[in-house]
């Protein structure tokens, strides 16, 4: 294997395989973190946007063929949406605070989808008022990743993730019954 060059900068054909493993790690991974995502925030192009910032934020970071690469990946897209939600339910909270005075109310969507809607955003709202692990655990377990899957990305033992998913499925109940009206 060749030498780094002056500087401690990599020949590039050190690289091109770190470029060819990236790429494979991002085919295997993207939609994926996308559905994780878009789980949490109900928005496909916000999620395709969170997808890149993890992407490039692991790029920065580690190597792309690093055993934990997966569970990093899901796990980092779950706390980079958490977060998104929490920025855009302080944005939304603002400018609608000053929208409010200016504008009449919109009008009425069909009572079913309101509904649902309304019900999609209290559960939103009552994750991010979960523990991060246990907020977690719940998005990504309803993403459709595996008990496995989901002890990896959370470095739990698969045996841990049952309890900490019920426990959380608790605690959002809980949230649920006493939480706030979004």
């Amino acid at each position: 294997m060749p030498e780094p060059a002056e500087g401690g900068i990599a020949p590039p054909q050190h690289k091109a395989v770190r470029s060819d493993a990236f790429e494979e790690l991002f085919t295997n991974e993207y939609g994926r973190v996308v559905a994780v995502a878009n789980r949490v925030l109900g928005d496909r192009g916000e999620a395709e946007d969170v997808a890149q910032e993890v992407f490039l934020d692991f790029h920065r970071r580690h190597r792309p063929d690093a055993g934990f690469a997966g569970a990093w990946l899901h796990q980092a897209a779950v706390h980079t949406s958490l977060n998104r939600l929490r920025s855009r339910r302080r944005r939304e909270k603002r400018e609608l605070t000053q929208a409010l005075a200016e504008r009449p109310a919109p009008p009425d969507d069909p009572a079913r989808l309101a509904e649902v809607a309304e019900q999609r955003e209290t559960v939103r709202h009552a994750l991010t008022r979960l523990r991060p692990k246990a907020a977690a655990v719940l998005i990504l377990r309803y993403s459709g990743l595996s008990y496995a899957e989901v002890g990896a990305a959370l470095q739990v033992g698969t045996g841990q993730v049952g309890t900490l998913l019920r426990r959380a499925e608790q605690a959002l109940k809980k949230e649920l019954e006493v939480g706030t009206p979004v």
